[in-house]
């Protein structure tokens, strides 16, 4: 059985991509500091502790564990905390995934998919997004995450390495069985909140800005079930498999729902009332934000499924949600 080294395999993400691993035969490894992730999240395979920036612990466990590739999550992923500490960032995203690529080229461990971001390419020039869109991130954590995009291309041009780069939209749900779900903290993301204020753990949800050229005045995104995220990495591994070099896929689901819409979705979800508040526009917040997934439809073979729809997403967030509070 191929082992896979997974770096934040107790996050939300890699806690998804462990379990599909898994179940199509390979054996997840979970490298993991903790600061984010959650020990109770490793389930489908061993976990390892340890900081990707320690290259005497990653020796350690690419000797022990003789990984066939890399899956790599661990990336601190908050906006406004890598605008307000952006060493943090630069210190943890950059430095610490270069020091994971010189332990994979010491122990000839070639292969490589990165959990990239929409947020590199920065305010939309063009809808939906295509892979050749500019890349001009806003803020730290978008640039950090292209900077590591630029140096998986140069190397595998250099040194014979094979990369994925998967741009996220915005990912969402959870495992349909509820064995795993979206638990950060703090919580930043639209659907977890709307929740939490449908189960009265917070007072009321915020909508920041209703005056949006859009059809309601609120964002629209474009979310993708964290399982169909979790089926791409796999299907990226096979496509490493084929020793081509350096790819990136946008994975979302094509589709745009307003802030205003997940809210409603979520009140039929859930049956409950959801208090909104107005508030002001955040800096930085463009108006929408769709995909084009059409390279990974046709390369990868992947594209988002049912799950995908935003009452399916919902759905299952609530549903495991009410089993872990």
């Amino acid at each position: 059985m191929d082992r896979i080294l997974v770096t934040g395999g107790a996050g939300y993400i890699g806690s998804h991509a462990c379990k599909a691993s898994d179940a199509a035969g390979f054996m997840p490894v979970s490298f993991e500091n903790l600061v984010y992730g959650h020990e109770s999240a490793v389930k489908w395979g061993p976990l390892e502790r340890g900081d990707i920036s320690d290259a005497d612990r990653l020796d350690e466990i690419f000797s022990a564990h003789k990984p066939a590739a890399v899956m790599h999550f661990a990336a601190y992923a908050y906006v406004g905390e890598s605008v307000s500490d952006p060493a943090k960032y630069y210190a943890n995203n950059v430095s610490g995934t270069l020091a994971l690529l010189e332990a994979m080229r010491r122990h000839g461990v070639r292969n490589i998919v990165f959990s990239s971001t929409c947020a590199t390419y920065g305010n939309p020039q063009r809808l939906p997004l295509t892979e050749d869109h500019p890349q001009a991130p806003i803020n730290p954590y978008g640039r950090t995450k292209l900077a590591i995009e630029w140096a998986l291309q140069d190397y595998c041009a250099a040194y014979g390495m094979n990369a994925v780069a998967l741009r996220y939209f915005n990912a969402a749900g959870a495992d349909p069985d509820a064995e795993t779900g979206e638990d950060h903290d703090p919580e930043t993301h639209l659907i977890p909140l709307v929740l939490e204020a449908a189960a009265g753990r917070r007072p009321h949800i915020s909508i920041f800005g209703d005056d949006y050229d859009t059809p309601d005045g609120t964002c629209i995104r474009d979310y993708i079930h964290v399982t169909d995220l979790a089926d791409a990495h796999l299907r990226a591994l096979r496509a490493l498999e084929k020793g081509e070099g350096f790819a990136a896929y946008n994975l979302g689901n094509e589709v745009g729902v307003s802030v205003k819409e997940v809210i409603e979705v979520a009140r039929r979800v859930t049956g409950r009332d959801i208090p909104v508040q107005m508030a002001p526009r955040r800096p930085g917040d463009p108006a929408r934000l769709v995909a084009d997934s059409a390279r990974a439809h046709a390369e990868l073979g992947w594209r988002a499924g049912e799950l995908s729809g935003i009452y399916r997403i919902i759905e299952s967030a609530w549903r495991w949600h009410l089993k872990n509070w």
